[in-house]
């Protein structure tokens, strides 16, 4: 009596990829993808820069309800930390003052975009006022500090934008958005360059992988040699 593996005949031998070949392929589908984001990040830079450029009334209203709506999500979640039990109590005055200030700000950029654009530009002015002004005191106070030099320069350029952008905020929120502009077309630029050399570089690894392999295998000795 004859089971019905032995009358099935012998088993054909199960082929397996190598790990190398699925190592090799999933790197490549990584490559390829790294690409694809890369050159789609580089174009969506470009056209927000050529957008900022072309249209700069329109990108700094836009801007601005961005600005209210962050300030409005800003001022939910700091009014539902002053509420929460986890928080301190001497901490739980300054999470609602700031929450509902920020509420406020919030509300009052949805009434207009010249409210909304001139307190995005009194927040980036004080923002730069206090970070200059530190990093000078920092770098003044610090002689051991590397780059010393540097860091006061920065720090006092740092304080004079945030003064200009206090004392006139239309004019350089203006100069702003088209100084940001030409930067996101360059970005852009770069990104796209990056991805098209990264695109070739995986076709010239790709066509160098067979050759190299069938190199390999002449390499080694015959058994029977």
């Amino acid at each position: 009596m004859t089971s019905s593996s032995d009358s099935a005949g012998p088993v054909p031998p199960r082929v397996t990829e190598p790990p190398e070949d699925r190592l090799t392929g999933g790197l490549s589908a990584v490559a390829n993808l790294g690409w694809q984001i890369l050159l789609t990040m580089g174009l969506a830079t470009i056209a927000l820069g050529v957008i900022a450029l072309v249209w700069p009334g329109e990108t700094l209203r836009v801007v601005g309800v961005l600005f209210g709506v962050y300030l409005l999500a800003t001022g939910v979640f700091e009014l539902a930390a002053a509420f929460g039990t986890h928080v301190p109590r001497h901490l739980r005055v300054l999470h609602f003052v700031t929450g509902a200030v920020s509420v406020l700000l919030g509300l009052i950029c949805f009434r207009g975009p010249l409210e909304s654009i001139f307190l995005l530009a009194l927040w980036i002015g004080f923002s730069w006022l206090m970070r200059g002004t530190l990093e000078t005191v920092a770098a003044a106070s610090d002689q051991a500090m590397p780059a010393r030099g540097w860091h006061v320069a920065f720090g006092i350029i740092g304080t004079m934008a945030g003064i200009v952008m206090i004392i006139m905020p239309f004019t350089s929120l203006a100069t702003l958005t088209l100084v940001v502009g030409v930067m996101a077309i360059v970005l852009g630029l770069t990104e796209v360059v990056r991805a098209v050399m990264t695109r070739v570089e995986i076709g010239h690894l790709a066509a160098g992988t067979p050759t190299e392999r069938r190199h390999m295998f002449h390499a080694r000795p015959h058994p029977q040699h």
